[in-house]
């Protein structure tokens, strides 16, 4: 093995060997943090163990226990039984430390209940050649490992994984050819939340000097609804929701009881209020101590001030769950009526919608206000929030329709995912299909081009965002520069404060 097709990298912990593919150096499957099992289960994240001699880092670490993603299907990796869950992936142009190159470093979504960084749609050979940067990817707890409200441990332990994380590029990435002091963070949906977590954390502090948030969740718990949540779930099992009472589960079998409240998370509407109707019964917690604020409370008093933003979101981001409910097609007026008065922002929210959007039919009412409560407003509230704290936020909206099924899903949420990366397997395959066509390619490396020079100098290629002009870049076939178009809905919800939600009297 030739040191250039195999090269060695040494970091704190030990030496590291990658391999050369495609004009890059990559490196897998680097531990940034102990396996969190035993006596570290669900415990902050501890500083990895030197070894010694070199760890070969060509294959991915096992992804984090979670629940399967369908009743038949099997949790991703099956049942590796290898536990350094808490690993990082890097693609460089070249490990040189003299570089000094960009760094982004990408946080996956997935309702914080799913996801992995060896999932082949979060390759980053596409942006590390194209950008001529650094490409990080990383795996963090999600779900009960990593965010249920359990007694005896921290609250958030995936957003400190994900601390840890950028503890070890902040001490490691040089070796990498990258650049410690240029380092963005970018994400979407969960890892969109958890990058708006960030920077509302303390801890986080200094690890980043920007940030992508793409269709950021308005879901954060309060303390209270968070401990009822992980009670319900711990007394699936017949236990109480405590570090002593879980530690003796199996961390494979224990995403079983979450997955079952997932299933009926509509029975408990009438105390988890609409969480309850959402996908998920996870999300980062404000418990006062790892996150003392939500973000757009920090945001706003100019706790990430000295951070560049780029946030957004797609315009027909609740379509994707239409499709995966089975309700394309179904909803029909008093479904509307029901969803109107359950996610709108005031009392009247249902006159509102209807007086903004005489033409909408019930299914577009539907979709629109769960579109807005979910993912657009909280985005759109979060570039205002870090624009008035003093903060530059770069605001863009996906307006370009997914190809599949005939453009009947539009821009609808994730489809983002696999334009920023230009990698359109599994959920890409779904939305633009297994070839792109030229104009999907465009648009993707217009994507590419515009995350990898924020990277590089702040500047996306638009204007920042501020209260008078509006102005946002809309994404598609023709990217163009324009006012926010979804205007009925921003005084729809100009009032509104996005807090904690907390558990229903």
């Amino acid at each position: 093995m030739s040191g250039a097709e195999f090269p060695e990298v040494m970091t704190t912990a030990g030496a590291v060997r990658g391999r050369r593919e495609a004009g890059l150096t990559v490196f897998r499957g680097i531990p940034y943090a102990q396996p969190p099992v035993g006596e570290a289960r669900f415990a902050a994240p501890r500083p990895v163990r030197r070894w010694d001699g070199v760890r070969e880092a060509v294959v991915f670490g096992p992804p984090p226990p979670q629940e399967p993603l369908g009743p038949d299907a099997a949790p991703p990796g099956g049942l590796a039984v290898d536990d350094d869950w808490l690993t990082v992936n890097l693609w460089t142009p070249d490990a040189d430390a003299a570089a000094r190159r960009p760094v982004m470093v990408w946080i996956y979504g997935g309702a914080y209940k799913f996801g992995s960084s060896d999932d082949p749609a979060y390759d980053g050979s596409r942006l590390s050649s194209d950008g001529e940067l650094v490409v990080v990817t990383l795996n963090y707890r999600v779900g009960m490992e990593g965010f249920a409200r359990i007694e005896g441990a921290p609250a958030n332990r995936g957003l400190l994984d994900q601390v840890a994380a950028l503890e070890w590029v902040r001490d490691n990435i040089t070796a990498f050819g990258g650049d410690p002091d240029r380092v963005t963070v970018f994400g979407e949906s969960a890892g969109a939340g958890s990058i708006a977590a960030l920077l509302a954390m303390p801890s986080a502090r200094g690890l980043f000097g920007r940030a992508i948030a793409q269709s950021v969740p308005g879901t954060f718990f309060s303390d209270a609804l968070a401990a009822d949540i992980a009670e319900t779930i711990a007394g699936e099992l017949g236990l109480r929701p405590t570090v002593a009472d879980l530690s003796g589960v199996d961390p494979r079998k224990l995403p079983h009881a979450g997955a079952a409240v997932s299933a009926r998370m509509r029975e408990y509407a009438h105390r988890w209020g609409p969480v309850a109707l959402t996908p998920t019964p996870f999300s980062p917690v404000v418990d006062g101590e790892v996150l003392t604020a939500t973000p757009w409370e920090a945001l706003a008093s100019g706790a990430a001030r000295d951070i560049e933003l780029i946030v957004g979101h797609n315009r027909d981001e609740y379509r994707l769950f239409l499709l995966l409910a089975g309700l394309l097609g179904q909803v029909d007026d008093g479904l509307a009526s029901t969803a109107l008065g359950l996610f709108g922002p005031t009392p009247d929210a249902e006159r509102a919608y209807r007086a903004a959007f005489p033409d909408a039919s019930a299914e577009q009412l539907f979709e629109l206000v769960q579109s807005d409560w979910l993912f657009r407003m909280p985005s759109l509230h979060l570039a205002q929030a870090h624009a008035a704290g003093g903060g530059r936020a770069h605001l863009y909206e996906l307006t370009w329709p997914a190809p599949a099924n005939g453009g009947a899903l539009g821009a609808c949420h994730g489809l983002d995912v696999p334009l920023t990366f230009g990698v359109y397997d599994g959920l890409g395959a779904m939305l633009i299909g297994p070839t792109p066509a030229p104009e999907t390619e465009a648009l993707s490396a217009r994507f590419r081009s515009a995350w990898t020079a924020f990277a590089a100098t702040g500047d996306p290629g638009w204007p920042a965002y501020d209260t008078e002009q509006r102005l946002v870049q809309l994404l598609d076939a023709e990217p163009a520069v324009a006012a926010y178009p979804e205007e009925a809905s921003r005084r729809i919800w100009e009032r509104h404060t996005f807090t904690s939600l907390t558990l229903a009297p």
